[in-house]
């Protein structure tokens, strides 16, 4: 009978994942990501058939983490710009709070070696941040924008902010305002 998998040696090798993607990207080797873990990389392949499963299992696992801080105390009866202000707030929180985690995840949101199934079941994580600048499009509150656009404008203005607060911590409140008042002025009619 097979031992059971330990979640503790499951969470060091992403960890450790987190860590080495975000510092060089997808190409991080297996045995430094197992080294790093404290583990053999035999060990590694235990818990992660491939380098592939490994990459799209973290990847997913940043999203729902993403997605569960932005979404924490989301203020759904509110108005447009409060729960987009919310969404923003959170965004640039957890981009500050885990800057290796911003750093890994965005190296695999372009990666080739993230599956369209794992997109798909990532993006799950944003249905109603999704459902939300859809309704306010059609309300006419948000300019008519793609959301792929107005996506990659929060992405440039995120890390515009995050590299603004890291030169000036005691300023993240303002940055993260100012960041939000140009993003607003940008999408909202």
């Amino acid at each position: 009978m097979a031992r059971p998998l330990s979640e503790a040696k499951r969470d060091a090798i992403l960890a450790s994942a987190i860590k080495l993607v975000a510092a060089q990207g997808t190409g991080a080797p297996t045995s430094g990501i197992a080294r790093d873990a404290g583990l053999a990389e035999g060990t590694l392949f235990t818990y992660f058939a491939s380098k592939d499963e490994l990459l799209n299992q973290l990847y997913l696992e940043l999203k729902a983490d993403l997605g569960a801080a932005i979404l924490k105390a989301y203020p759904a009866e509110g108005s447009a710009r409060d729960r987009f202000e919310h969404v923003w707030n959170g965004f640039v929180d957890w981009g500050f709070d885990h800057p290796a985690s911003r750093k890994a995840i965005r190296q695999l949101a372009v990666s080739d070696r993230i599956t369209e199934a794992s997109r798909r079941q990532g993006s799950a994580a944003f249905g109603e941040i999704s459902a939300m600048l859809e309704q306010s499009r059609s309300e006419g509150v948000l300019k008519d924008h793609p959301l792929s656009f107005i996506g990659a404008v929060l992405e440039a203005l995120t890390d515009a902010t995050l590299e603004l607060v890291a030169r000036e911590p005691a300023k993240r409140a303002h940055y993260k305002k100012a960041g939000f008042d140009v993003l607003w002025h940008g999408i909202a009619n």
